[in-house]
């Protein structure tokens, strides 16, 4: 089981994420929740996860005003199971900053709890978004030059790690050491299809570029075997 492979449950189906977590938990520990689910399903899901063994990549994405973002990343604290939580870098420094103080005084309530603090991420640019998208939401600059805007405020404000596509997976790592949590989606094994997805690397060239997490959901939730689609995966990064 290699911890650096996180599956996307993207469904809004209960009995459909529960059967994906059942089959997969033999090679796969941590599973990516996303809106969809979460919106059909609720807390409920993230327990009933929690309760089978897999971590949870809790990915709400949360950008809001400082105190109401801060909230939801103190509610999402009391879910079990959680190893990751997001927020969107975009939503600014005092955002972030709040969140950040909201996951360590929840933390520190909770020390006596055998499970550890979440890490937060930022989110920086979305894969599914190149140049022509952000200028049309009024981001003249490159997506590269973006990334690395977002992800030096996230980590000043106290993110744990960043969400990045593999593209500016690389720029990251010399500009943050080899300790720095950067998790990566927009990942395709050789001849998927990459959907939406504009900026997209294999797991192999991902993981040489310096990502420590890979988010693949599609190519594995999708195949006729979903558990042979992620051993394929895991042998390809081994």
């Amino acid at each position: 089981m290699d911890p650096r492979l996180i599956v996307a449950l993207d469904t809004a189906e209960r009995q459909q994420a529960l059967d994906l977590v059942e089959r997969l938990l033999p090679a796969v520990a941590c599973f990516k929740v996303g809106l969809q689910l979460f919106t059909a399903q609720g807390p409920a899901m993230i327990r009933d996860m929690a309760a089978m063994g897999a971590g949870i990549f809790l990915d709400l994405k949360f950008h809001d005003i400082p105190n109401t973002a801060a909230g939801a990343v103190y509610s999402a604290m009391g879910l079990p199971g959680v190893k990751f939580m997001t927020l969107h870098a975009a939503g600014g420094r005092r955002m972030l900053d709040a969140a950040a103080v909201a996951c360590r005084e929840s933390a520190d309530e909770m020390a006596g709890e055998a499970t550890a603090r979440p890490a937060l991420l930022g989110v920086t640019v979305l894969t599914s978004m190149a140049a022509a998208d952000l200028q049309e939401v009024g981001v003249a600059t490159a997506p590269a030059t973006q990334v690395e805007r977002l992800a030096a405020m996230a980590v000043a404000a106290g993110m744990d790690g960043l969400v990045c596509s593999p593209l500016e997976v690389a720029s990251l790592r010399r500009a943050l050491g080899p300790d720095a949590l950067l998790v990566t989606p927009g990942i395709r094994p050789a001849g998927a299809d990459t959907g939406d997805q504009r900026r997209v690397a294999t797991p192999a060239a991902a993981l040489a570029a310096g990502a420590s997490h890979l988010v693949i959901g599609r190519p594995i939730t999708a195949a006729p075997s979903p558990l042979d689609a992620a051993q394929r995966i895991l042998a390809e990064i081994s």
